[in-house]
C-alpha cells in the first residue's frame, strides 16, 4: 500500500479580478454616470507563489500567516477545490476538508436531500452516505427535521448538519481552517470530541490557526505564509518564532503595543497618585 502523503511543488495560483478606474465627478449623479460608462480593466493577482513542501504519514502541520496570506487558498488547493496556475500537487490518501461547512447545500432541498448533495460534493458515494444517514441525523440533532427544507433551519442547525456530514467518515488527510468552536455548549463538546478522534485517526493533519498553544500541542511541523509565499517550513516552535517576527513588525501590531503601553503607564500613574493621596489623608488624620 502506497504511503499517504501531500506534496506541493512550486504551487502558484493567479486569479483575475476587475479594477474600476478612478472617477472624478462633481456630484452624485455624475459619479453614477461615470461609473456606468467606464470599462473596468482585468488584472491578475497572485495569491500563492511557488509554495513547495512535503507532508508525510504522522505529520501534523501548523499553517500560519496573517489574514490574506493565502492559508485558506492553499488548503483549497490541497483539497482539489482549486487547480494551481503552475506547479503541481500530489496527494495520496482520502482527504477530509473542514473549510466550508455549507458547501453543496441547496436552500430548497430537504435535510435528507442535502446530506446526499453535500456528501457528493465531498466525493462520497451514495452507498456510504446512506449507511451513515441515521448517524448524521443523530449527531446533528436534526432527525425530527429530516424532511424539512434547509431554508427552514437556523444558521446554527445548518452548521451542525454540515459538520456532522463532513466528519461522518474517517479520512487519511485532514485539512482544517481553524479548530471548530461554534454552536451551543453541548454541541461544541460533542464536536470537540469528534475532532480529536478524527485528528488522532488521520495520517496527516494540516491545521490553520492563530492559537499558538493549540498548534504546539497538536503539530510537529509549521508552515508560515506571507503574501502568498512560503517563508518558513520546519519544526513548529521555530515556525511560530518566524511568524511572530512577521506580525510583530506590522504597523497595526506596533500601534496596539504602543497603546497598551501608554494605557498601562496611565493606569500605573493613577494608582500611584491614589496611593499617595490616601497616604496623605492618613497622615492628616
Amino acid at each position: 500500500m502506497e504511503e499517504v502523503h501531500a506534496i506541493a511543488h512550486g504551487v502558484t495560483l493567479r486569479v483575475p479580478h476587475f479594477v474600476q478606474g478612478e472617477q472624478r465627478a462633481s456630484s452624485f449623479a455624475s459619479t453614477l454616470l461615470a461609473a456606468a460608462m467606464a470599462r473596468p480593466r482585468r488584472e491578475y493577482r497572485e495569491i500563492l507563489s511557488g509554495v513547495t513542501f512535503e507532508a508525510r504519514e504522522g505529520d501534523r502541520v501548523a499553517l500560519m500567516g496573517r489574514n490574506g496570506a493565502g492559508k485558506t487558498t492553499l488548503l483549497r488547493v490541497l483539497s482539489g477545490a482549486f487547480k494551481p496556475t503552475s506547479g503541481h500537487v500530489e496527494v495520496r490518501g482520502s482527504v477530509q476538508a473542514l473549510l466550508n461547512l455549507g458547501l453543496g447545500f441547496h436552500q430548497d432541498a430537504t435535510v435528507r436531500e442535502n446530506i446526499f448533495v453535500r456528501a457528493a460534493a465531498m466525493g462520497m458515494g451514495a452507498g456510504p452516505v446512506a449507511s451513515q444517514l441515521d448517524a448524521i441525523l443523530d449527531f446533528s440533532g436534526l432527525g425530527h427535521a429530516v424532511n424539512h427544507r434547509l431554508s427552514t433551519l437556523s444558521s446554527g442547525q445548518r452548521m451542525r448538519l454540515g459538520f456532522a456530514i463532513s466528519t461522518s467518515v474517517q479520512h487519511d488527510i485532514m485539512l482544517m481552517d481553524e479548530w471548530f468552536g461554534a454552536g451551543d455548549a453541548e454541541f461544541v463538546e460533542k464536536a470537540r470530541d469528534r475532532m480529536v478522534d478524527r485528528v488522532a485517526g488521520s495520517s496527516i493533519v494540516i491545521l490553520a490557526s492563530h492559537s499558538f498553544q493549540m498548534l504546539r500541542r497538536i503539530c510537529n511541523l509549521g508552515m508560515v505564509l506571507d503574501a502568498g509565499e512560503m517563508v518558513y517550513f520546519g519544526p513548529v516552535n521555530d515556525a511560530i518564532d518566524e511568524y511572530k517576527k512577521i506580525y510583530q513588525a506590522t504597523p497595526e501590531y506596533l500601534a496596539r503595543r504602543k497603546f497598551e503601553a501608554e494605557n498601562e503607564a496611565l493606569v500605573t500613574q493613577r494608582i500611584v497618585a491614589r496611593a499617595s493621596s490616601d497616604a496623605g489623608d492618613d497622615d492628616a488624620a
